[in-house]
């Protein structure tokens, strides 16, 4: 008799990526990313929503953006089936939800007609992310009990439309109509034929909860002229309804200060995100370009590991930044230490920053001045020794090149201070520089951060004589007055310098600069 052997598949998660915004991904989707070894995503997928992957997991794009160039669905098929059969665990990655007008479905046909095990993990639906940001709520108890849900687009393989208009246009109090931008005055004449009123209200919203949202009101007879006169393009939905109306109470997106403004974070890889979410919290899109990059000093951390063998002997550590922090604490690591060799040292930090990686190692520190500079370090070392400083020995962990205020200061007093390079900054890769470069001829940003004298100075590097023409019309938002001065002394001109020597500080003095958005008329 024969024996039927059936083929083990790995498991296909059907994950919906929801309407835009990262921060809307569910924890669920979250999760099952991070098992994947193969990711299929479509174009409207955010980036950020691929960093949840694990570090040796396949992405690959498929597109799937209408109007556009992508692989055929057939051949999305074939990939998952493929890379299930050779026991790799494989996530399709689809904008919004994968069961509202995303042919998940049809992909899940595929998979169970072929014995592969899936799971589906919903994601948040655009109508429900597009009203809400777009200030519309798609029910509401005196305007709207019903909704409906149609595509402007429907299978190629179909004779005609399945579409009963005469009976859809009036059917529900809401209509959210998907991908009808290229027909939408057709779409528009067919409601007012079979019974809408011309003067029912509608709204277009493109890019939804995104900071390029763009939001257009108008009517029946009206939106199809606006929506072109504006540009109005994909990926967008539009909403028929009272509960257009609305929008001027519930709008809040829009309404930010820094609504629709591109910056700069010219932050080092891994410390731009912080900033970036601080951003969008206002409104904005954090483009994240590192004008520095971390590296370890010239000698290698040679100086570093000579303090380290003598910390006992030292009264205080100062730390004047995060990534001193950092890379103190990684050489204590590697010499076989830890936070015991330390002793009875007092700890400063120059700022909230410093303090809170002093944090991450269960450290609190023993001073944070007021004001985030190396001139109120001292003020606190004063108040913290009873100004008898003379004789104390002081570690001042820092970047390769700083300001020497602190240790003339301290030696002037009677002091010992040792001046340790734990790590030196670097201008950018040629190719951020010319991707930088592209973003100002191209006018795509509003502002830059300069969040250090260096980020000031690889900045006047990077654009070379080119940099008043190509830095026009550009905001500079410095983070402290040492930043400013630096920044003025190379020929920058400062918009505004934070008050608050921190991310968050800076971040708020920027959003100073513009007015809120004006009221709709």
């Amino acid at each position: 008799p024969r024996i039927l052997v059936q083929r083990a598949y790995a498991k296909v998660y059907l994950i919906g990526a929801g309407p835009g915004d990262p921060e809307l991904l569910t924890l669920r989707a979250r999760r099952r990313l991070a098992e994947a070894d193969l990711v299929l995503y479509d174009a409207l997928v955010h980036p950020e929503i691929l960093e949840h992957c694990k570090e040796d997991c396949e992405r690959v794009f498929v597109g799937k953006r209408s109007g556009q160039p992508s692989i055929r669905q057939a051949r999305i098929n074939e990939a998952m089936l493929e890379a299930s059969a050779r026991g790799r665990v494989v996530a399709r990655l689809k904008g919004g939800d994968p069961y509202l007008f995303g042919r998940g479905s049809e992909e899940v046909e595929w998979l169970a007609a072929h014995g592969v095990p899936f799971e589906v993990v919903p994601g948040v639906p655009s109508p429900a992310a597009v009203t809400a940001y777009a200030g519309i709520s798609l029910t509401h108890r005196d305007l709207a009990s019903s909704v409906a849900y149609l595509t402007a687009t429907e299978s190629e393989e179909k004779d005609r439309s399945q579409h009963d208009w005469a009976r859809l246009a009036t059917a529900t109090q809401t209509l959210v109509i998907f991908m009808g931008m290229r027909k939408l005055r057709s779409l528009m004449e067919l409601l007012q034929i079979h019974g809408r009123p011309a003067d029912t209200p509608v709204a277009v919203v493109q890019w939804a909860s995104l900071p390029a949202q763009r939001t257009l009101v108008g009517r029946l007879d009206t939106i199809a002229e606006r929506a072109e006169a504006a540009g109005m393009g994909l990926p967008a939905l539009v909403i028929v309804g009272a509960v257009v109306r609305l929008r001027p109470q519930l709008r809040w997106f829009d309404r930010q200060a820094l609504f629709g403004k591109r910056v700069l974070v010219a932050r080092p890889r891994g410390q731009a995100r912080e900033t970036s979410l601080l951003l969008r919290e206002r409104g904005a899109e954090g483009i994240e370009l590192p004008l520095l990059r971390i590296e370890s000093p010239e000698d290698g951390g040679a100086a570093l590991r000579e303090a380290i063998g003598q910390l006992g002997s030292y009264d205080a550590l100062i730390f004047t930044s995060a990534n001193g922090v950092d890379a103190f604490f990684g050489a204590l690591a590697e010499s076989g230490g830890d936070v015991r060799r330390l002793g009875a040292a007092r700890l400063f930090a120059i700022g909230p920053q410093s303090a809170a990686r002093l944090a991450l190692h269960s450290l609190r520190a023993d001073g944070v001045p007021k004001e985030y500079r190396a001139e109120a370090v001292l003020e606190e070392l004063r108040r913290s020794y009873g100004d008898e400083l003379r004789g104390k020995r002081f570690l001042l962990p820092r970047a390769a090149v700083a300001r020497d205020f602190l240790p003339k200061a301290l030696a002037a007093e009677g002091a010992h201070i040792d001046v340790v390079p734990t790590y030196r900054t670097l201008g950018p890769q040629p190719e951020e520089v010319e991707r930088l470069k592209g973003l100002l001829r191209e006018r795509a940003l509003d502002a830059i951060l300069l969040t250090s004298s260096s980020t000031a100075t690889h900045l006047v590097d990077a654009l070379g004589e080119d940099a008043s023409s190509l830095l026009e019309g550009v905001k500079l938002a410095s983070i402290g007055p040492i930043t400013t001065a630096q920044a003025e002394a190379l020929g920058l001109q400062v918009a505004i310098t934070a008050r608050d020597y921190t991310g968050a500080g800076l971040v708020e003095a920027l959003a100073s600069l513009w007015p809120l958005p004006a009221e709709e008329v």
